[in-house]
């Protein structure tokens, strides 16, 4: 809270208990409990007023940061015409999967590593400062898709249905939603997982922060795992497959031991 005027901020210590060195097998169905229940009152509750729109421009320039910064900066490659046209299909794909979703509040970063254990209410929500009024589910792909820790499929299923029972029940969602529902997740995480890779791919070139270019090929992976169900992404997976991964193995096999 704060008061410019006066002079006033007020801050809290959350402490030092970052989810992502929390979770395991055990703690995940509590933990995970609370990050949805946190995310089910910022979507019912946030107001959107004022917040920049999540729409289709936005949603592909984040999605091009796959193609200008993992795939030729950093790995140096040129896509054929069929890869340029699978590329364009699955993105054309994504944003109308994404623009058919209820808007809400949207974090844009709501995952394990700015979720902090705290005293109740649990958990503390860090980097807020990008949010938008955008599509429901990108947040819960955040956090049930993080590139920063994986679960079985299963499992993710059990969260993300068990957040659409809380999300009817907060007037978030209707029942006639449900038929689409698990779609707008898989495809929003596949947008976030674009847009991820290439950010992870810019650390490294632009900041010098190597150390996340270990977590692209599991992101990656989040693309290949969900893309069989839909085949506008067949392209895409493809490109990844077959030249976006091996080439991310032939980098990392001449990058220097740290």
């Amino acid at each position: 809270q704060e008061n410019p005027e006066q002079g006033f901020l007020l801050l809290e210590d959350f402490g030092h208990r970052l989810y992502l060195d929390a979770l395991d097998a055990d703690s995940a169905d509590r933990l995970y409990g609370d990050a949805l229940g946190a995310l089910a009152i910022i979507q019912a509750c946030a107001p959107t007023d004022g917040l920049p729109h999540y729409d289709g421009p936005f949603l592909r320039r984040e999605m091009g940061l796959f193609r200008e910064w993992l795939v030729e900066r950093h790995l140096g490659l040129a896509l054929g015409p069929r890869e340029e046209a699978g590329l364009e299909e699955a993105m054309a794909f994504l944003v109308a999967s994404a623009m058919e979703q209820p808007r809400v509040c949207v974090h844009r970063d709501f995952h394990s590593r700015n979720l902090m254990i705290t005293a109740s209410p649990s958990p503390g929500i860090l980097d807020f400062q990008d949010a938008v009024e955008g599509p429901l589910t990108y947040d819960l792909a955040s956090l049930l898709r993080d590139c920063y820790i994986a679960w079985p499929r299963a499992r993710v299923e059990e969260w993300v249905w068990g957040y659409f029972g809380l999300a009817v029940q907060s007037g978030i969602l209707r029942p006639e939603h449900e038929a689409d529902y698990l779609r707008w997740f898989d495809l929003m995480g596949v947008q976030r997982h674009l847009k991820a890779s290439g950010i992870f791919a810019r650390l490294n070139s632009r900041d010098g922060k190597s150390g996340y270019l270990a977590d692209i090929p599991r992101t990656l992976g989040y693309i290949l795992e969900v893309a069989p169900a839909y085949p506008a992404l067949q392209g895409l997976a493809d490109l990844i497959q077959a030249r976006v991964l091996p080439a991310l193995a032939e980098a990392a096999s001449r990058a220097p031991a740290t």
